[in-house]
């Protein structure tokens, strides 16, 4: 049960984030940032003596429950909510990849509807659009680039294969309330938006998927649903969120620019995901670093043995050069390691090594400079490395930045969503910190 306690001190963020994992939530904070909000990105669910202390508009909490049991997934999130509502948030932001990570059974449906409940909300809208990175929704359908949802690449997802791109009929199937639709043709402009969506709610619509294919259309979408208690999305929409706010008077102009961490050491590649614009970056990066891939099956036999041996190999590497260690694989490697495994195994494996690594390299061979790609093994590598907190620094490509830990050694670490970034992304990154 959430409880009626609010706190309207001076340092009471306005808006409240819950993101499903560890690197849409980075994503979400860039983009808040951007749009000349104050943000902090937690890495577990903060206290209110926490969020006292950093003032801030906007708090984004990193949760891992994209892939886990919707049960567990809606007790995390509301979990976060409810020290957001207590710390004083007004407003509320539901955060899922661009590309709508799911299965038919949740988790973004059922977290949604429980957010609703919690925060006594009748409707709310559901924007994954964001363009800048290719992700486009047409006629309730998600393209990512030229192509539908289903034919991206992200068929062959190894947790959450994507096999439908319409998402009004893909969300029916996780929501217990009707399904609809803002349509192109209603962001011509903010009022037009508006009262579909009002149309819509006296309709008994619930849950509204929004069309977008441009960043016009996120500004009027951001002025349409600025006074909705709770909105749902990827990252898009929040660029133009805070200039909806500061036009309603919740938020204050905010300009400060974000600075790259300056912080010497070694720098470190670290691979868990499978996707194709990972692939095209692994090999991209081979070029310039010293690389490692893991054998999964050999980790799962003997973790200890290989974990020595893998530290061995980086500490005699050349210094000057990066390290790369990855599991990325094409789908056929991946299929044959889950068979071996099974899914969940092979995902723990490596999530779990990958962290393991982290917290060795950093200890022992003087890496201080972390890229990291992979929702789920960023969130194992910054759990390993008791990382709390994370300083949002300037964008290396779209929905990607640099940032700095808060509260441990520093660290700059880049938190990288398999399908972000250009083939050159791993090189750009480390380019800035030279």
């Amino acid at each position: 049960m959430m409880t009626n306690k609010i706190n309207t001190t001076a340092a009471s963020a306005v808006l409240g984030c819950v993101a499903d994992d560890v690197t849409g939530a980075t994503d979400l904070a860039i983009n808040l940032a951007q749009g000349g909000m104050r943000v902090i990105q937690w890495l577990e669910i903060p206290t209110l003596d926490d969020l006292q202390v950093h003032a801030v508009d906007a708090v984004v909490v990193a949760l891992k429950t994209r892939s886990i049991a919707p049960s567990d997934a809606i007790s995390q999130s509301m979990a976060a909510i409810e020290v957001l509502r207590d710390h004083g948030c007004q407003r509320f932001y539901f955060k899922y990849c661009s590309t709508f990570d799911s299965t038919e059974q949740g988790n973004i449906g059922p977290v949604a509807e429980a957010m609703m409940d919690a925060l006594d909300v009748k409707q709310t809208i559901f924007c994954p659009a964001f363009p800048r990175a290719g992700r486009t929704v047409y006629q309730g359908h998600l393209f990512v680039g030229d192509a539908l949802l289903n034919e991206s690449g992200m068929q062959n997802h190894p947790l959450n294969p994507m096999q439908d791109a319409n998402l009004v009929r893909f969300l029916t199937h996780q929501v217990t309330r009707p399904v609809g639709r803002l349509s192109y043709r209603d962001l011509a402009d903010v009022g037009r938006a508006t009262e579909s969506l009002q149309t819509q709610q006296l309709d008994g619509i619930a849950h509204v998927v929004v069309d977008c294919v441009d960043d016009s259309q996120l500004q009027t979408i951001a002025a349409a649903v600025s006074d909705m208690p709770l909105v749902t999305g990827g990252s898009g929409l929040a660029r133009y969120l805070g200039e909806a706010y500061r036009k309603s008077g919740l938020v204050d102009e905010h300009r400060a620019a974000s600075k790259l961490p300056s912080i010497p050491g070694r720098s470190l590649i670290l691979s868990g995901s499978c996707s194709q614009a990972t692939n095209r970056q692994v090999a991209k990066a081979k070029s310039f670093c010293s690389t490692w891939q893991l054998d999964v099956l050999e980790i799962a036999r003997d973790p200890s043995g290989y974990q020595r041996r893998l530290a061995a190999w980086a500490e005699a590497c050349d210094p000057r050069r990066p390290l790369l260690i990855y599991s990325t694989d094409d789908p056929e490697g991946v299929r044959s390691v889950q068979q071996a495994l099974g899914q969940t195994e092979a995902a723990q494996v490596i999530e779990s090594f990958l962290g393991k690594v982290a917290m060795d390299l950093t200890t022992d061979v003087g890496v201080r400079r972390l890229v990291v790609a992979g929702g789920e093994t960023s969130g194992a590598v910054v759990r390993d490395l008791g990382i709390r907190a994370l300083k949002i620094g300037p964008e290396i490509c779209a929905g990607v930045p640099w940032t700095q830990s808060i509260g441990t050694q520093p660290l700059a670490i880049a938190l990288k969503s398999g399908n972000f970034g250009d083939d050159n992304f791993f090189h750009t990154a480390l380019e800035m910190l030279a």
